[in-house]
């Protein structure tokens, strides 16, 4: 490898390297060179460096030559800036806008009062105060989150770890189960609500007569709910475990089995602990889908309630109350979004913090 050289530059080197690279010598045009062996000479500068890509005042070549990479990036880095990076500064200066106006732009300046009315602590234009926010959207968004995503994580684990030990007929009920991740969520919803309709299979084969959806108590409305949620959920979250099941050295488990252990312990002791990344990744992105649940609802009850479109939002979940205000009350909506955005942000960040002692690499 060979460095052009300046008059103000000098070698640096050790006796050991020099005496190895005797036969080192600079020609007339100024470069280094070694003859009998294939060492790295580093020339150093006493110049400031002014690029970041330069060791010891010579350029490094390979590092010089990134903008490349750059060029490559350069597609998805300008998708992420369009409609991520700008949509999300977007909507958090729109939350402390006063009276903004989805069609026009306009406002009439900064305010806190977004938050201070969806959260029911001071009124609204005309007086009223909002608690649908509060009431509803809050809780059964966050009932959801701590229901859903540890009932969903351990079943498909389970599955997992079932379908993982199943040698024969084992793709094709690992296709049975991948099938609601790749059906479309609103077709489901309202499959689920005929399930459950007054008239419908589930109170024909227990001989009830249960009101599920249409005019159903709140929490009664919960059970549907977190079945369609947990069925749709599980199917991704058994492919991540199955790729994961399959990278565990199976010397583990033969030293188990020779010391007897049973298959409690064996799946507590051995398979849980080396799945921790997977169960990591899972309960990040649950956490936060789980957090933007707003298809169930639609497809389970065509609107924010048990009664559709009519009477309370007593189903209603936080990404949809943003829906709901997205256009009539856009500075609402957007106090709502960063309220969320906030919240997913707090709740990853225990869950990293959590997992540097959990997680085993």
């Amino acid at each position: 490898m060979i460095f052009k050289r300046k008059k103000e530059d000098n070698i640096e080197m050790t006796p050991a390297f020099a005496s190895a690279t005797s036969s080192l010598y600079f020609n007339d045009s100024g470069v280094a060179y070694d003859e009998k062996n294939d060492y790295v000479v580093r020339l150093v500068s006493n110049r400031k460096i002014k690029k970041e890509y330069q060791v010891s005042g010579v350029d490094d070549v390979s590092s010089k030559n990134n903008w490349k990479a750059w060029v490559y990036l350069a597609p998805v880095v300008v998708l992420i800036a369009v409609f991520l990076i700008y949509p999300l500064i977007n909507t958090i200066f729109i939350a402390f806008l006063d009276n903004y106006k989805y069609a026009t732009g306009e406002n009439t300046g900064f305010t806190l009062n977004n938050f201070g009315i969806i959260l029911g602590l001071t009124t609204n234009d005309l007086g009223a105060q909002e608690l649908n926010f509060t009431r509803y959207a809050i809780p059964n968004t966050f009932i959801i989150v701590f229901v859903t995503v540890p009932v969903s994580t351990i079943l498909a684990l389970i599955i997992s770890v079932s379908l993982n030990n199943i040698k024969w007929f084992q793709k094709t009920l690992q296709t049975i189960f991948f099938l609601p991740y790749v059906t479309n969520g609103i077709a489901i919803g309202m499959v689920f609500s005929v399930i459950f309709d007054r008239q419908g299979v589930i109170n024909f084969l227990f001989g009830t007569d249960i009101t599920w959806i249409y005019g159903a108590n709140r929490w009664v409305a919960m059970v549907p709910l977190f079945i369609y949620i947990v069925w749709s959920s599980i199917p991704f979250k058994i492919l991540v475990f199955l790729s994961g099941l399959q990278g565990i050295d199976k010397q583990y488990y033969q030293a188990a089995q020779i010391d007897a252990c049973s298959r409690f312990k064996v799946f507590s002791k051995i398979t849980v602990p080396l799945l921790s990344p997977q169960i990591l990744y899972i309960l990040i992105t649950s956490f936060i889908g789980a957090f933007k649940e707003y298809t169930s609802v639609v497809g389970l009850f065509d609107g924010p309630g048990t009664m559709g479109e009519a009477g309370d939002p007593n189903m209603e979940t936080i990404v949809f109350y943003i829906y709901d205000n997205l256009v009539e009350q856009t500075p609402y909506a957007a106090a709502a979004a960063v309220f969320l955005f906030v919240i997913i942000l707090v709740f990853t960040f225990i869950q990293f913090g959590v997992s540097k002692r959990r997680v085993h690499y």
